[in-house]
């Protein structure tokens, strides 16, 4: 359940999550919209905002979220703010519970709409996340929900939560995109989550992706030294986020990776626009809950392989 009282008439049921951010963005956005980001930000969210054509600033952030200073200084005649306040995807970091009171404030004064992607929330590691911004301000929010990363990526079952008022744009534009999620997916999770399946399967995944993630944050200490990387080491989620040193381009870094038999995610393209400069350049994104262990320290090292050579120190 979620931490807040919500009337299920203020559900709506997506065929992914990553429809729900196509469904907001068909309501709320307006060619020349101003949206507000974190930096850097989810590739799909920028992905679905892009056929509106918004213009999408991103906000300055660091390891504790939206630095709140920039994001005043950015809010006037923005549609809404978009958040993953946990795990975040790409960064891995998560928004601290002093950020998450003093943001909730600032957005309830500014009235400025925040749009919450929760969709790594249950893959804690040592301790769940503080409680989602949306409980703090049910009337001032939309909040995306996921069943893809607890039950099944194929199953495309998401959901969305949204204030009475706004509820009926959402549903219009749900029904006009595909009529409704799939009914048979729909009674699979319904069944699903009626047992203590969940209840087994979330812990066996919350410490299979730990010790994923603690093989890779151990690889990198190993492989990376000397070389001037740096890493962070996210609290639960999918992936980590690794900057190179200055003057390193992460793009050109990864045609030498993969032919060393690693691949990554360059960093560039989840900024917005405006942001997407040498800094950008200079960062990637590692995902290490799909490889094994072994997959994982071979990966790293040849990884690091791939650094020596574009640094010209094979």
């Amino acid at each position: 359940g979620l931490p807040w009282p919500v009337d299920p008439e203020q559900v709506l049921i997506t065929t992914g999550s990553q429809q729900g951010l196509d469904l907001v963005a068909k309501v709320l956005i307006d060619a020349g919209s101003r949206i507000l980001v974190e930096t850097p930000t989810y590739l799909g969210a920028l992905q679905a905002f892009a056929p509106m054509e918004p213009q999408v600033v991103g906000v300055r952030s660091d390891e504790d979220g939206v630095v709140l200073e920039d994001l005043e200084a950015k809010a006037a005649g923005a549609r809404f703010l978009y958040l993953l306040p946990n795990f975040q995807n790409p960064t891995g970091r998560t928004m601290s519970e002093k950020r998450r009171a003093a943001l909730s404030s600032l957005a309830g004064r500014l009235g400025l709409p925040i749009v919450e992607d929760n969709p790594y929330g249950e893959l804690w590691f040592e301790r769940a996340p503080p409680a989602p911004l949306t409980a703090r301000s049910p009337q001032g929010s939309i909040y995306l929900g996921s069943f893809s990363k607890v039950l099944a990526p194929g199953l495309r079952l998401g959901f969305l939560v949204a204030p009475p008022a706004l509820y009926p744009k959402l549903l219009q534009a749900k029904q006009a995109a595909d009529l409704h999620s799939p009914s048979f997916n729909q009674r699979m999770a319904s069944r699903v989550m009626q047992g203590d399946f969940l209840a087994r399967h979330v812990p066996r995944i919350r410490a299979l992706y730990r010790s994923q993630c603690h093989a890779m944050l151990a690889a990198l200490e190993r492989e990376m030294r000397g070389l001037g990387v740096e890493w962070n080491s996210p609290a639960g989620g999918m992936f980590l986020w690794v900057r190179l040193p200055a003057g390193l381009d992460a793009a050109e870094l990864l045609p030498l990776a993969v032919e060393r038999g690693v691949a990554f995610v360059p960093g560039a393209p989840f900024y917005a626009d405006e942001q997407a400069g040498r800094d950008a350049s200079r960062t990637l994104r590692l995902s290490f809950v799909t490889a094994s262990v072994a997959q994982i320290d071979a990966g790293v090292a040849a990884l690091a392989a791939a650094v020596r050579v574009l640094k010209g120190n094979p």
